[in-house]
């Protein structure tokens, strides 16, 4: 086995040691002063701008056309009134008279606590079954077939199983929302972990590392992406068929709180919901888009 040293420039004039010189405090901090300091990148206003003007016109566009569609009067509501009613709405957001009369925002509440549990359920074993099914041919070959089948099932086609099995709406629903979520996960872990270079593999092999080595220093880095998108495609498929689930399913919920102001011909209630459905989903997306690019390994 061959080495090579590297030696210092100092080591080479034959200095035995190296010399520190004490500065007085004005040199040091002359010194100090005198070190290039990274410039700070100027702010670019085109850029900022590309980032807020289009979605605020798209969104004064939209508003417009409401606005137009709706001057002439009618059964659907203006923007001006359902804006009004909106802000009572939200003056009060958790209050409670009873079961079946909440305010929005424990609706919101109650829907995200089925689409976490729901949604963590999938990924302790949707996540562990990728890793399976892409590791091992023979995994991937016993189990495609039956993901393959099951996959394309409308999500609400398993609620009723769920009520069968569960004889409850609310784990009905949890139930709806682990079935719809798993495949996600199931598929874009597996893809990861089938597209880790086989020379990875084979240095392991030659290192004659474990399973578990294997998994957490090679394969659970690599396919972090991979993992990471299918949650995020699973988190939006889960928020949006806890809004169907709980039409059907009732109780509290904004799914069920949308069907409640139908019946009651509350449509500004309604359209306020298709908007607080929208942003509730987007600020999911944003959250796990945004855990996405901090364990991302690209510059």
């Amino acid at each position: 086995m061959v080495s090579a040293v590297f030696h210092s420039p100092r080591e080479h004039a034959g200095a035995a040691a190296p010399v520190s010189v004490a500065l007085p405090a004005a040199e040091a901090v002359a010194a100090v002063a005198a070190k290039p300091v990274k410039a700070r990148r100027p702010l670019d206003m085109n850029s900022v701008w590309m980032r807020v003007l289009p979605p605020l016109l798209g969104l004064a566009l939209l508003v417009g056309v409401w606005a137009l569609l709706t001057q002439k009067g009618g059964s659907f509501p203006t923007p001006a009134a359902t804006l009004a009613a909106a802000l009572k709405l939200f003056a009060d957001p958790f209050y409670s008279n009873g079961p079946n009369d909440q305010g929005i925002g424990w609706n919101i509440l109650f829907s995200l606590q089925r689409v976490g549990l729901g949604f963590g359920l999938a990924a302790l074993v949707g996540i562990p079954l990728g890793f399976v099914i892409g590791r091992f041919e023979f995994a991937s070959r016993m189990v495609s077939p039956l993901i393959s089948l099951l996959k394309p099932v409308s999500p609400l086609g398993w609620l009723p199983i769920g009520l069968l099995v569960f004889k409850s709406a609310n784990p009905a629903a949890i139930w709806t929302i682990f079935i719809c979520s798993i495949w996600p996960m199931v598929v874009n872990t597996a893809v990861g972990v089938q597209r880790v270079p086989e020379d990875y593999l084979n240095v392991a092999r030659v290192l004659k590392l474990s399973e578990w080595k294997i998994v957490s220093k090679i394969l659970f880095p690599a396919v972090l992406p991979y993992m990471l998108t299918g949650v995020r495609l699973s988190v939006g498929t889960a928020w949006l068929v806890i809004v169907a689930a709980e039409m059907l399913t009732g109780g509290v919920g904004i799914g069920f709180w949308v069907w409640d102001e139908w019946n009651n011909l509350n449509v500004q209630h309604i359209i306020i919901a298709i908007f607080v459905i929208g942003i509730v989903g987007l600020l999911l997306e944003w959250a796990l888009m945004s855990i996405a690019k901090h364990f991302s390994y690209e510059d």
